[in-house]
């Protein structure tokens, strides 16, 4: 079993290694991997989409510690919830709910006793990490959880219309399948209406395209340059078709 990250802590700040210490202390000898720490930051419902996105790649039995988590101190809840066999811990602020409700099985826990002396403001490293350990280790805390019949905070699992991720290309990934969509659908972003292209060699230089990428989504881009600079885009700016639409597509 492994444990995977996916925060928005960031890939070069001082929270991934205390998280990353506090596992290795809970749980020496599992393999932690680091999915994403560059999510769309204060974002859950950005970073939801994505997350089941990326979900269908991750092996079953893994357990995905995932901290999108602006609310961090308030009322919301820490959630532990299996879904198709892959396990998710992290805060119930809809980051999870996307999995949850395209899952076909799932189960959920409710975290009803934080660890003691857990900060108010790093639950990432004090409450999620020690449970995604235990997890981990075959160690289920059955006696800080109860179960839950439905995530508090739930999102729409259809197709979400607009930016939710931009990596360090510049390039734009919608939270829209492109699966049956197509080559002749033209896409609305920004000021902008873009055509497709099938991979970036087949792309003109320095125009914006829209392709299918490796995870199935649609992905707005430039070759050789930043389709983000470009456009002026970025998480939670709407998406359209604007010729050619294609329904959307539900997707484990």
């Amino acid at each position: 079993m492994a444990i995977m990250l996916f925060t928005d802590f960031g890939a070069n700040d001082l929270y991934v290694g205390q998280v990353k210490a506090v596992l290795d202390r809970y749980a020496p000898g599992v393999r932690v991997i680091d999915l994403l720490n560059e999510a769309p930051a204060f974002n859950p419902r950005a970073s939801a989409h994505l997350l089941a996105a990326l979900a269908r790649q991750i092996p079953r039995g893994t357990v995905v510690l995932g901290v999108v988590d602006p609310g961090v101190g308030s009322t919301r809840d820490a959630v532990v919830l299996r879904a198709d066999g892959r396990w998710y811990v992290g805060p119930d602020n809809g980051l999870f709910a996307v999995v949850a409700a395209r899952a076909s099985t799932r189960t959920l826990w409710r975290v009803t006793a934080p660890p003691p002396g857990a900060s108010v403001s790093f639950h990432g490293r004090d409450v999620f990490a020690p449970l995604a350990a235990a997890v981990a280790t075959d160690d289920f805390p059955n006696e800080s959880v109860e179960q839950a019949t439905r995530l508090q905070v739930a999102l729409p699992h259809e197709d979400l219309a607009e930016v939710i991720y931009v990596d360090h290309y510049g390039n734009a990934f919608a939270g829209l399948h492109a699966t049956g969509v197509p080559q002749t659908a033209r896409l609305a972003v920004g000021d902008m209406v873009v055509g497709h292209a099938r991979v970036f060699a087949e792309a003109p230089r320095d125009t914006p395209f829209w392709y299918e990428n490796s995870l199935g989504l649609v992905e707005v881009a430039v070759s050789g340059a930043s389709a983000a600079e470009r456009l002026g885009i970025g998480p939670g700016t709407p998406v359209s078709w604007v010729s050619a639409p294609a329904p959307t597509r539900r997707s484990g």
